[in-house]
């Protein structure tokens, strides 16, 4: 009886400990996933300052500006309904554009302005994210409207 009593304990101890680390694992990744917004949840929704987000839409034409610095660059990204402002600190991809699709990895700060740790931007212009399918973009007019 010793043994079978020592063969329980093991096997809920075991039990317990699988468990607790997958608790930890998944409470690790939902502090470290980046959820994905369109401008018109971030102006909706919201979205509290300081959290990763992946924020997807369209580089609105003309707002595109280089920071003396080199490396800075300040733009709007718009999904035809609300437009963010964004800045980003780098090197873009060769692909990031005025009037070209963009999804950008950051964080708001608490002026409402988007600040992006990296830009996704090599795709081709029919990409369209997953959230956005079945609206078309008018090149034109830079307004987002739903297929008929």
């Amino acid at each position: 009886m010793k043994v079978k009593h020592q063969r329980l304990i093991l096997a809920l101890a075991a039990l317990v400990a699988i468990i607790g680390a997958g608790l930890l694992a998944v409470s690790a990744l939902k502090d470290e996933a980046a959820y994905f917004y369109a401008p018109n949840d971030v102006k909706t929704k919201g979205v509290e300052p300081g959290k990763a987000i992946r924020l997807g839409g369209m580089v609105v034409e003309g707002s595109l500006k280089r920071a003396v610095d080199g490396v800075t660059i300040r733009f709007d990204v718009t999904d035809g309904k609300a437009t963010v402002p964004a800045t980003f600190s780098g090197i873009a991809p060769d692909l990031f554009k005025e009037g070209s699709g963009v999804v950008a990895e950051g964080a708001f700060d608490g002026k409402g302005i988007f600040l992006a740790t990296n830009l996704l931007a090599k795709h081709d212009e029919r990409y369209m994210p997953r959230e956005l399918e079945g609206m078309n973009y008018n090149e034109t007019t830079h307004e987002m409207k739903a297929e008929r």
